[in-house]
């Protein structure tokens, strides 16, 4: 003969159960259990010192970078400390120099060249200083590395331009940044492959501006003269690429000229030339999630104080591209004065 089993018993059994698995301090009527995982996170953080290196302190990037650690990191007792070389290679190696003297925790460094920072990165992290390497990467490989993948960035621009491009002049020009930027090297790598497989763009012109806007202006009048049925140009930075823009609006080729180009995603430097016309295309790495990426990295390299050569890893930028549909719509860029 079966036996019926009750709601009660079942409910009954299941009280037994849950009570075993709770601590018995937790039961006592109006008792909190303690998580135990949170007072190791606080003393990992807790006096620990960060170091920041930009390439310069005086632009949108640097400046978003360095809110952006503040705002997660300093709260948990974390000091940022940083050097500005003001666009200075020599100045940005005696900084990084000191700075290693110092034996902060980390160091973040945002290079100007694939190869100046390289030896002084490798005896940083030899020392036991870990390296998170931010958007233009060195030569050496640190333990992480947050920003943007430039090839892909020079893909998805260049096929923009490509497409302007149909049934018109095929006929397309570069403006690069510094030639041995990392932000420059790659990029051009992604021109060329999207190039490779659209053989009929010709490609007019290609050169550096070295992340001067006054340049960039410059070369792009020089090529609008030499050239005056040009249809796209891919810009390697928007900062530079206002000079870019401007030249092109003196020729009277706004709207005509596919401009296609990136940075990071503040709102005068990236939505609003594309409203006004200046930019067809921005696409944004950005740089609030690149810093929250930055500080989970660090909050996370705090807590595991082993040799900094154990492990090594990348975080590559979800780009967004910033066109007319959506330069308007409000969260798409970011604001510097907030």
């Amino acid at each position: 003969m079966k036996q019926s089993i009750t709601m009660g018993q079942i409910l009954a059994v299941a009280g037994l159960a849950l009570s075993a698995a709770l601590p018995q301090a937790a039961q006592a009527q109006g008792k909190g259990l303690d998580e135990p995982f949170r007072a190791g996170y606080a003393q990992s953080t807790k006096g620990k010192v960060v170091g920041y290196i930009p390439v310069a302190m005086g632009f949108d990037l640097a400046q978003g970078w360095m809110a952006g650690l503040k705002k997660e990191l300093e709260p948990l007792g974390v000091k940022i400390v940083s050097r500005d070389p003001n666009w200075n290679t020599n100045a940005g190696a005696q900084a990084l120099t000191a700075l290693i003297g110092e034996k902060p925790d980390v160091i973040v460094v945002h290079n100007p060249d694939v190869q100046t920072y390289a030896k002084l990165l490798q005896r940083a992290e030899n020392e036991g200083i870990r390296i998170v390497q931010v958007n233009m990467r060195s030569s050496y490989s640190s333990v992480a590395f947050v920003g943007a993948d430039y090839v892909e960035i020079g893909e998805r621009a260049t096929n923009a331009v490509i497409e302007h491009c149909k049934g018109k002049s095929n006929k397309i020009a570069v403006v690069q940044g510094a030639l041995s930027a990392a932000a420059s090297a790659y990029q051009l790598k992604g021109v060329e492959n999207a190039l490779g497989k659209n053989p009929q763009i010709q490609l007019v012109s290609s050169q550096a501006a070295d992340w001067d806007a006054a340049k960039a202006k410059g070369i792009t009048q020089t090529v609008l003269k030499q050239h005056p049925d040009l249809c796209g140009i891919v810009g390697f930075w928007d900062g530079m690429d206002s000079g870019t823009a401007a030249a092109v609006k003196e020729a009277g080729l706004t709207g005509k000229v596919f401009l296609a180009t990136s940075g990071g995603g503040e709102q005068k430097g990236a939505c609003d030339p594309v409203k006004n016309g200046s930019f067809d295309l921005n696409l944004s790495y950005d740089v609030p999630t690149q810093a929250s990426n930055m500080a989970a990295m660090i909050k996370w390299l705090l807590q595991n104080p082993g040799k900094a050569k154990d492990t090594k890893g990348s975080i590559y930028t979800t780009l967004i591209p910033i066109t007319k549909a959506n330069a308007s719509v409000e969260g798409t860029c970011w604001k510097l004065a907030s």
